[in-house]
């Protein structure tokens, strides 16, 4: 039996958590999120740093590479679909620590791998949690902070996630020459593993989100939590909390399983928009992050060039993030999407007949900042358009077609690059016009509106 609803206060949760000003509860909640964000990205960006040393050293071949990739974006699959429903029903906290350990464990397995099949089978496994993780992280930032301030902080963490990526580029630049007692690609993989020990710090620190309690009717778990938050506030400000706006109400009617609703007529046109959306985003974004080194090495530069204009590169995604952080709520998200969308589909063409060196780091480093700004936007959009009962749900399915799409999209990749690197970037500029078209026609304006009001 559920719960009766507290009278100690009228308002939803979420009205509360909304009148909060930011203070050092919402600094500490980001920076500790943002701690399994950075392993994460770590983790699912090295593959681009280590395809190209993989094939280097032959220990995988293009076709093995192209199956290595496959596999990780396959459990990706299936870990935003498993791990988003498991997190509507065991919360967004036991959720986000068991992601982390999930592909922390398992990228430490890859890097034993004695033969391609077994890395191949670690990389798949890892993918279950990395994806996981990035569906529960998006909900929950997106529940715990005030809806005025929800897309900058999602761009926050999406920046301090992007910061690991020139680190894996430069670490992989220094230790994948290297062959101290192992491998130095395997040693980038025991690094990227080593976010299993942050798990047990961030379990003791980090609250349930109290939105999701009260959406599972745990009134009583709801109203302590929120309650030692405004408290904290309260005692960070030294001034009295603003009343909420109690026109925010919750839906508390019984609702069909958080899959089934989906397919409601209330979310179908979302879920429809947000599947379309995602097999054509995956594409682009990607089909140059994975493959930008190989797409090099295929124009005639070796190995360590390569890896130095990867670098270059990667150093460019915590710019294009920091700069969604600078606009999050200044620009509409609908329309951030169209235009970024837009802006990577003709930089893509333009990298595909540069030559020139410098030429090609300009446009690489232009090409990675839409890249990371786009990230950041539609994290933070996605986890808007569903109701805090489904809304892992609903992002994790819908996010799923991005996965399930990079898995058909690697092998088109790989053969589109045996005709060349304008074959690959005219499929990946096409896909993009898609996105700009389908979130243009489909997509509604969220900007400083009230999940609540969002998902009604």
């Amino acid at each position: 039996m559920k719960e009766t609803q507290p009278s100690l206060s009228n308002a939803s949760v979420g009205a509360r958590v909304d009148r909060l000003p930011l203070c050092r509860f919402h600094h500490r909640f980001i920076t500790l999120i943002s701690i399994g964000t950075w392993f994460d990205f770590f983790d699912l960006f090295m593959v681009g740093y280590l395809g190209a040393a993989l094939q280097s050293y032959r220990f995988l071949t293009l076709h093995q590479f192209s199956a290595f990739v496959a596999a990780g974006f396959l459990g990706m699959f299936v870990g935003t679909i498993v791990q988003g429903a498991l997190s509507d029903y065991i919360g967004r906290r036991s959720g986000f620590v068991l992601t982390l350990l999930i592909y922390s464990l398992f990228s430490i397995g890859g890097a034993f791998a004695p033969n391609p099949l077994v890395l191949i089978l670690m990389r798949f496994l890892s993918g279950i949690g990395i994806s996981g993780q990035q569906v529960i992280v998006d909900t929950y930032v997106s529940e715990m902070v005030p809806g005025r301030y929800r897309g900058r902080y999602v761009a926050i963490n999406q920046t301090v996630g992007f910061s690991a990526v020139p680190v894996v580029a430069y670490i992989s630049r220094l230790l994948v020459p290297t062959h101290w007692l192992l491998d130095g690609w395997r040693w980038v993989m025991i690094i990227g593993g080593s976010g299993a020990v942050a798990a047990w710090v961030i379990l003791r620190q980090i609250q349930e989100s109290p939105r999701w309690l009260e959406s599972k009717g745990r009134f009583a778990e709801a109203e302590r939590i929120i309650g030692q938050i405004e408290e904290e506030v309260v005692r960070d400000t030294g001034q009295p909390l603003p009343p909420p706006n109690e026109r925010i109400v919750v839906d508390t009617t019984h609702h069909p399983a958080p899959l089934k609703e989906l397919w409601m007529p209330a979310y179908r046109s979302r879920t429809i928009m947000l599947l379309i959306f995602n097999v054509l985003q995956t594409v682009g974004f990607f089909g140059f992050a994975n493959w930008a080194p190989t797409f090099l090495l295929r124009e005639g530069r070796n190995l360590v060039q390569s890896l130095n204009y990867g670098f270059i590169f990667a150093l460019m995604y915590p710019v294009g993030s920091l700069v969604a952080t600078l606009t999050a709520e200044r620009v509409e998200r609908k329309r951030a999407l169209v235009l970024l969308s837009v802006l990577m589909a003709s930089t893509g063409l333009v990298f595909a007949f540069v030559r020139n060196a410098g030429t090609i780091i300009v446009i690489g480093a232009i090409m990675t900042v839409f890249l990371a700004w786009f990230s950041a936007v539609f994290h933070s959009y996605q986890a808007e358009l569903f109701p805090t009962r489904a809304r892992a749900t609903g992002v994790g399915f819908t996010y799923s077609a991005s996965r399930l799409s990079t898995v058909f999209s690697t092998f088109i990749i790989g053969a589109l690059l045996l005709h060349g690197v304008l074959a690959v970037f005219s499929f990946i500029s096409l896909a993009m016009v898609g996105v700009a078209l389908v979130i243009g026609i489909m997509g509604p304006s969220t900007n400083a509106v009230a999940l609540e009001k969002l998902s009604t």
